[in-house]
């Protein structure tokens, strides 16, 4: 297979049949050797992170699929830690959507003098730009149509699609009695089609168990027993 292109927490492969193969690493997004689901750089190396975010993708995204949720998935491979998916066309650089049930993060951050920290939020969504040297900036349904990124028709796609599978995945954590805080999705075109490609995994959403936040190589055993 031809790699073509290396990422923060996966590697993506040409598989030589149109589809591509997304190998996972133990990197993690976060600073200082410290974790955080909302850093926009690579921090910190989990030995076992790629393997569990393979399995909990592979699992999650089945469940989408029986359900009839479309995504890029294709088929995983657990003894090589690969993942194949359907190619898809990217917004612009790259989007990443995030939707968020409790005033955590950088929301809380931006607006802590109008909310209480953690308080609910109705599965908030918003969208940033995949830009690490403009650290992620969040962009509006607006400039997204003005810039030429996605057009309108295709931001409410992305919104209604974002919401009901944030609602699929705090379902399943619930019935684990764990709740989830918020998480963060990437979209792409498939087919003319808003589908959801990358991954599901511990690594990409914030959530507490017992009081505690889970770190991500704890997400893997509760959801999967």
């Amino acid at each position: 297979m031809k790699l073509v292109y290396k990422g923060k927490t996966k590697d993506v492969f040409e598989k030589g049949n149109g589809n591509y193969v997304l190998k996972f690493k133990d990197d993690a997004t976060g600073a200082n050797g410290v974790f955080d689901p909302g850093a926009n750089t690579v921090g910190v190396t989990i030995e076992g992170l790629g393997m569990d975010a393979l399995k909990l993708t592979t699992y999650f995204y089945t469940l989408l699929e029986e359900i009839g949720v479309p995504t890029h998935f294709v088929s995983s491979n657990l003894a090589e830690g690969t993942m194949e998916v359907k190619p898809a066309e990217k917004f612009g650089k790259g989007l990443e959507v995030i939707c968020r049930l409790k005033a955590v993060g950088s929301f809380f951050k931006r607006y802590g003098d109008f909310c209480e920290n953690g308080q609910p939020l109705d599965y908030f969504v918003e969208v940033t730009l995949k830009d690490d040297d403009r650290e992620d900036p969040p962009i509006t349904k607006d400039a997204l149509g003005m810039l030429n990124i996605l057009t309108a028709d295709q931001y409410e796609d992305l919104k209604r699609r974002t919401q009901e599978i944030t609602k699929i995945v705090a379902s399943e954590l619930s019935k684990r009695d764990v709740t989830l805080y918020d998480i963060k999705f990437e979209f792409g075109i498939v087919d003319g089609k808003v589908i959801l490609i990358d991954e599901i995994s511990g690594g990409n959403m914030r959530a507490m168990k017992d009081g505690k936040f889970l770190e991500p190589l704890q997400f893997a055993p509760i959801i999967l027993g």
